[in-house]
Parts: structure tokens; sequence; C-alpha cells
């Protein structure tokens, strides 16, 4: 069953068209690459497929609805991190990510050292996550993943510029959420290890 759908969609920043005529279905366990050169559209592909930005034309569907008429009903199931970390540098991972399950009304405490865990992050649990590398940073921003526990997960270049280690760590994160029966949007300029049953790829270039 095809779970997320887009419908002719259109998408443009200001008067510029970005994005005309896509189609594409996802339903559980699969993944969808898009790729593109910088300005043509994949951001604001992301932003329209999280509902942050309309687009000009078409739908977008989930379950068979559109995503803004679900409004916070869709919102429930998705996450999306950007290029922005999000990550309050004064507070500890630990605290990071007990804020971020409480915003996302997922309170469970046991499921933060976990995700710690899962990241490769337990030892710099009570440190500033100010002092943390990059790679550790990114780490921490995909490890609210885990914490909210969602099916659709939409990521925005989330290895770029990171280290094997790293993106080792990210690859086997995506990949378990796949095995799943999660689905994946992703830009990536890198050629993951995708371990998804199906993988779409649409590109952006004209």
């Amino acid at each position: 069953m095809k779970v997320l759908e887009t419908i002719s969609l259109e998408c443009t920043r200001g008067d510029r068209p970005l994005i005309s005529g896509m189609s594409f279905s996802l339903a559980a366990g699969e993944l969808l690459h898009v790729v593109g050169s910088n300005g043509s559209g994949k951001t604001t592909l992301l932003r329209t497929l999280c509902g942050l930005s309309r687009p000009s034309a078409g739908e977008i569907r989930w379950n068979g609805t559109d995503i803004h008429r679900l409004g916070d009903d869709y919102r429930t199931h998705l996450s999306y991190v950007g290029h922005s970390n999000g990550i309050q540098g004064e507070l500890t991972p630990e605290e990071n990510l007990r804020v971020a399950a409480h915003l996302g009304g997922c309170p469970g405490v046991p499921r933060v050292g976990d995700a710690l865990e899962h990241v490769s992050l337990t030892r710099f649990a009570h440190l500033p996550a100010k002092v943390l590398s990059q790679g550790q940073k990114r780490r921490l921003a995909l490890a609210r993943l885990l914490v909210l526990s969602r099916t659709l997960w939409i990521l925005d270049e989330p290895v770029s510029g990171l280290d094997a280690r790293s993106v080792a760590v990210i690859e086997n994160l995506l990949g378990e959420h796949l095995a799943s029966g999660g689905m994946l949007v992703i830009t990536s300029h890198q050629e993951l290890s995708w371990k998804a049953k199906t993988v779409h790829r649409v590109s952006l270039d004209s």
C-alpha cells in the first residue's frame, strides 16, 4: 500500500518555477533519494513534503488524504532534520533529547539513553553539546529521530561534511528504520549504502 504520494506536484520560489509535474509514491520500507544541483529546489521540495510550504499546484497525500486537510495528524507521523542541527549548545546531549521528546509529545525517558547509545554518544551524554565535533552534533540531531519514533523521516543532506565513522553510524540508523517498515525521503550528494527494499530516485536538474 502506498502511504505517501505526490500528484502532479509543482513548487516555486518567488516567481521562479522549481518543480513541475512531480508524481511519486512511497510504501513502508521504501526510500526516495532526491538529487540535484544547488538551487534546484531540493530543500523546497522537502519543506513542501513536510507541510511547511504549500505547493503551487498538485497534491501531497498521506494514506489517500491531502496532508493540508490532515494538518497536525499528518505531522505526528513525520520527523524532519534540515541543514541546521537544531541543538542547544549549553544543554547536554541528554537534555537536548529530553527537550525534543517533550516538545514532540514523546516524553519517554528510557528512550533517550537508548538513542544516545545508538549513535555512539553515551560517553558524551552529560557534557555541553557545544564541545561535540561536527560529526557528533549531526549524530545528536539525528538521534532525535529515534526519540520521536515517527514513520516518515525527511532528511536534508544528513551526512554532508562528516567523517567515515559518522557516515557509517548514520547509514546503520537509516537502514534499521527502513527495515522496520519506516519510510525515508533524503537529499544527499554522497552515495550511501541504502538498505531499502525499494529505492526511488528523483533528479531535479532539468
